[in-house]
């Protein structure tokens, strides 16, 4: 399940990408796959990281990689423990609506991205993600769940304010949003149900097989039913990265990682 469409990316041999937020490595392990990029994801949960580094050692173990390296560490938004202009790229998806101080987060991604270079970020599509918190409190009340939720206009100010200049955006995901919808109606406290089980087995057959009549039909209902906003921006300026409320932090060069080729 892959968010951004790398082909919009224009990675290059040697550049180093940050995954934020990287959970158990989707985007890290798709951005290992890419020609000597290295690729750093990052994460509060050790255990999703533990499981990130299984992953890639697993693409490293069948040959599944672009010949670059690969690091992961376990590290809060709000203090980076990298150095100023460390990154490429930085893939920020599905992250942003976690996090209370979101304004201090993107102020951090600012500060770690290279003046000129790229970031993409996604956050839940603004009437999906209503109906959602609509239908089952519970589903906003969850720990580490959603803490708002974002239209369109105010992630682009968010950004804007820490000197990134919005370039394209695209809807993603379209086939997922029933399967949430359905998750609120029966209670997402509730473990075992029949048609969120029958459901969830048809999301990961279609990651896992990537039939193309699948694809197609979630190509053609994003524009309208699209789960996720994907929005790429270029950070503007060298001194981007601080709003107006917002102090810049100085913060520890890079730890070490597990590294590795």
């Amino acid at each position: 399940m892959i968010t951004p469409n790398f082909d919009r990316l224009r990675l290059h041999p040697g550049d180093r990408v940050l995954d934020i937020g990287c959970g158990t490595g989707r985007h890290t392990c798709a951005t290992y796959k890419k020609a000597g990029v290295v690729a750093f994801g990052a994460d509060l949960n050790l255990e999703e990281v533990r499981e990130a580094k299984s992953r890639l050692e697993l693409h490293d173990r069948l040959g599944i990689h672009g010949g670059g390296r690969w690091g992961l560490c376990v590290a809060d938004t709000l203090r980076l423990p990298f150095d100023n202009a460390a990154f490429d790229l930085i893939i920020c998806c599905e992250v942003l609506e976690h996090i209370r101080d979101h304004q201090a987060a993107v102020t951090e991604l600012a500060r770690v991205l290279k003046p000129g270079h790229q970031l993409v970020v996604s956050v839940p599509r603004y009437w999906p993600e209503k109906i959602c918190w609509s239908i089952s409190k519970a589903y906003s009340r969850e720990k580490g769940g959603h803490v708002r939720i974002y239209r369109k206009s105010s992630i682009v100010k968010i950004l804007g304010c820490a000197g990134f200049e919005r370039y394209a955006a695209h809807h993603a995901h379209s086939l997922h949003t029933p399967y949430w919808w359905l998750k609120c109606l029966v209670g997402p406290e509730v473990e075992e149900h029949r048609l969120v089980s029958l459901y969830h087995r048809f999301l990961t057959w279609d990651i896992m097989q990537r039939p193309w009549i699948t694809g197609f039909i979630d190509r053609l209902l994003n524009p309208i039913l699209g789960k996720s906003i994907v929005l790429y921006f270029v950070k503007s300026s060298d001194t981007g990265g601080v709003c107006p409320t917002i102090l810049s932090q100085t913060v520890a060069k890079e730890p070490a990682g597990y590294v590795r080729r």
